[in-house]
């Protein structure tokens, strides 16, 4: 069977509800509309789903322009503009320092009242410098949204199905089968086999190619249920103890994207290296 790209998936906000799409572009740090806006504390510390599990019941949708329309339960939908470039405000995600512009005071009120928590929301204006990918596995150059660390990332149903028969095998397997969205992926690809992924160096996904950094590291977040924002145990239980690499659980690879351009649903998918 030949690999092809099954679905393909944006956040615009991160932390919130996963958007499908039938075809994204491929900019240099990632889909475009994906993850270029994040919401910060009070502390201006990137908060997720690992704070906050009700962020997946909240939606972003992208309006023209680089703008989202905010909706949540309970709350009423806000039109949020890209604000105006200036000033910036320093941002701290996973321990490094970024530059964002903060969005206005009606975005921050409307996330504060429903995450109950003092926050605001940010935008990254110039994602092209703002955040650089880990230079351990990177190219000089290579920049990131505000994704967790690199501009794209890859599963396989292949894999899944794989994870969910081993899941049916241990000791909540009540848990399962688990959907792929726990995992928040840019691109599904279906047509492998189970953990082909793990020997991948490059690959095509129809006309744009890519480099495989790294696994992904997996963390709380995949035991959210993204429907209801309810936490188990799985997929980290079984992860724990059939999927490690360098003292880290991991389920899908980190992708680079080598050009720009348009990957769409049933785009072939061609491993090159």
């Amino acid at each position: 069977m030949t690999p092809v790209l099954r679905s393909v998936h944006i956040h615009p906000v991160k932390a919130m509800r996963a958007l499908a799409r039938t075809e994204a572009e491929v900019e240099p740090w990632g889909l475009a509309g994906d993850r270029r806006w994040t919401v910060v504390d009070a502390a201006n510390e990137v908060v997720t789903q690992r704070r906050h599990p009700r962020m997946a019941l909240a939606t972003a949708e992208p309006l023209p322009g680089g703008g989202v329309s905010l909706s949540a339960p309970g709350h009423p939908t806000l039109v949020v503009e890209v604000p105006h470039p200036s000033p910036t405000l320093t941002v701290e995600i996973f321990g490094k320092h970024v530059e964002a512009v903060p969005a206005g005071p009606a975005a921050a009120a409307w996330l504060s009242a429903y995450l109950e928590s003092d926050v605001r929301l940010v935008h990254m204006d110039a994602p092209e410098h703002r955040r650089p990918v880990d230079p351990d596995y990177a190219l000089p150059g290579e920049t990131v949204s505000f994704a967790d660390g690199y501009p794209l990332l890859v599963a396989t149903t292949a894999s899944l199905d794989a994870l969910n028969s081993l899941i049916a095998q241990g000791d909540h397997a009540d848990e399962g089968p688990l959907p792929m969205n726990r995992f928040r992926p840019n691109l599904v690809i279906e047509g492998t086999a189970p953990w082909a992924e793990d020997g991948w160096k490059r690959l095509a996904v129809g006309e744009v190619t890519f480099r495989v950094a790294r696994p992904c590291g997996r963390c709380v977040v995949t035991t959210t249920d993204q429907l209801t924002a309810e936490r188990g145990k799985e997929p980290l239980r079984t992860l724990a103890r059939h999927r490690k690499d360098d003292g880290r659980v991991i389920f899908g690879q980190n992708l680079v994207p080598e050009h720009t351009g348009t990957v769409r649903v049933g785009d072939t998918v061609k491993i090159l290296d």
